[in-house]
């Protein structure tokens, strides 16, 4: 019992000269403590746009300064002034005016545009882009509609190369512009079906 009672007194004394911890270290401790046990919230998801799909492919298809028109898939358009910057940085194609061109040994299509605020009709274009030196009409003009715009078309022959003897020019008015295309080709009857479908993609904005 005696033997009990000194390692109590023992203890309480060794207890007592023990150093004691630094409050500041205690305080951290406590801290970080209850920092780590606070419940955290699980992220919300990032949401993801879904990919739209395209009202229509992109394969042989022209789209910038705000219009696009469709093209044969094994040619494509190229910006025509561009042979000129170095001369006159300003000729490059805008929206408000340009000239496009594309070939290959069995084709060959151009396509020009300028500002036609006011106008009601686009064939005055005709005289820009159907070649007087080199191009003669081989019809009268025709004209039809396609998805609201007035087009007006006139089969042509040509001397700019032997083997695109036939071709066809169309014009047309769309978002305060006027456009006008056409085509050299090695059979009468090409032209036009080319124009069709080059139409059937054709979309353009205001200027």
């Amino acid at each position: 019992m005696k033997r009990s009672f000194v390692f109590i007194i023992l203890s309480c004394i060794f207890a007592s000269c023990a150093p004691k911890p630094n409050p500041d270290v205690q305080l951290q401790l406590d801290v970080a403590q209850t920092v780590a046990a606070i419940p955290t919230y699980t992220p919300f998801p990032t949401p993801r746009i879904a990919p739209t799909l395209t009202p229509m492919s992109l394969s042989g298809l022209f789209c910038e300064y705000q219009f696009c028109i469709g093209h044969p898939v094994d040619i494509v358009f190229f910006d025509a002034n561009a042979v000129n910057v170095q001369y006159n940085p300003a000729a490059l194609s805008s929206v408000s005016e340009g000239k496009l061109a594309a070939y290959d040994p069995s084709l060959i299509i151009q396509l020009i545009w300028q500002d036609a605020t006011g106008a009601t009709d686009a064939s005055f274009l005709f005289n820009t882009l159907i070649d007087s030196k080199l191009d003669s009409r081989s019809g009268d003009l025709q004209a039809f509609q396609m998805d609201g715009m007035d087009i007006d078309y006139i089969p042509i022959m040509t001397a700019a190369s032997p083997s695109l003897p036939y071709g066809g020019a169309a014009a047309w008015l769309c978002g305060g512009r006027a456009f006008a295309w056409k085509a050299y080709t090695p059979e009468a009857e090409i032209a036009v079906n080319l124009l069709n479908e080059a139409l059937e993609r054709f979309r353009c904005n205001p200027k």
